[in-house]
């Protein structure tokens, strides 16, 4: 009977062995290929140091995941951690990287659902626009193999405190909160401010957008510290951008237009790719 028991005891753990050994070979098996060129990093972020990078075709094995950053094997004996929607198990469509490939942007369209924001002479909602002009630079920055979440994506109400633990959560690069202006008296201001709060995180951010505005037709009145929420509450690089007057009957013509989120969004990328490539 004591033989018996042995017996088994013996094969339970050869059977758990064969498992382990199984699994591991699984986990090694799970084979992508990164995009050319894309930076392989000593740790999950941006802000770690760059150790190698990718070369067309290059296979990487998933070792394990953290804040959207994989560990990975390539090379057969090498390690590094890749941004996980640089790799074809997320990004089938990329073929090639740019300066913000790597980045992490939050974008938030101010107001939404209850909170309509402010109100153009003819009664025109704030929320409206801002949400029309994420969504652009949202599309633009994807192209360019940036991972972008919106802290709204409808018409919805999200409250202020969610917004920047949005970026805090997911380690942002980069954090946008775009709004319309709005002055006491009708048709009284008008131009574009870029706010930050965090002069050692924010500042250069707001600096790389800012000199990139001066393309759209609505003049830029600079940069400027502003005590908002949405960036007072952010860790992560962070600015708020009011994008005009929605008061103002010039800039609302402006801000209205078909085109105009489309120059936004031209501007916030390459503000953007200015930003990431002096980091």
């Amino acid at each position: 009977m004591q033989v018996l028991k042995q017996f088994w005891r013996q094969i339970t753990v050869t059977v758990i062995f064969i498992g382990l050994v199984i699994g591991f070979v699984v986990l090694l098996a799970t084979n992508n290929t990164a995009i050319a060129n894309v930076n392989i990093r000593s740790g999950p972020g941006m802000s770690y140091a760059i150790e190698d990078a990718t070369s067309k075709g290059t296979k990487v094995h998933i070792m394990k995941r953290k804040n959207n950053w994989l560990y990975v094997r390539y090379a057969d004996h090498k390690f590094g951690w890749i941004a996980s929607w640089l790799v074809n198990e997320h990004n089938s469509q990329l073929t090639k990287t740019t300066k913000i490939s790597e980045a992490t942007i939050v974008l938030d369209p101010g107001h939404g659902g209850s909170d309509s924001g402010a109100l153009s002479s003819k009664g025109k909602m704030e929320k409206t626009y801002t949400l029309r002009v994420a969504k652009a630079v949202a599309k633009k920055l994807r192209a360019a193999g940036a991972h972008v979440v919106l802290t709204r994506d409808s018409d919805e109400y999200v409250g202020l405190s969610a917004r920047p633990a949005i970026a805090n959560k997911l380690h942002a690069d980069a954090f946008i909160s775009f709004h319309f202006d709005s002055s006491p008296e009708k048709n009284t201001a008008s131009g574009i401010t870029t706010y930050y709060y965090h002069k050692s995180t924010s500042l250069a951010l707001a600096k790389a957008l800012n000199n990139n505005v001066s393309t759209l037709p609505i003049p830029s009145k600079g940069t400027d510290f502003g005590d908002f929420l949405v960036i007072r509450d952010n860790s992560r690089p962070s600015v708020l951008m009011e994008l005009g007057y929605i008061n103002d009957k010039s800039d609302f013509k402006t801000i209205s237009s078909k085109k105009y989120p489309q120059e936004v969004a031209h501007a916030v990328y390459a503000g953007l790719s200015t930003y990431f490539a002096n980091q």
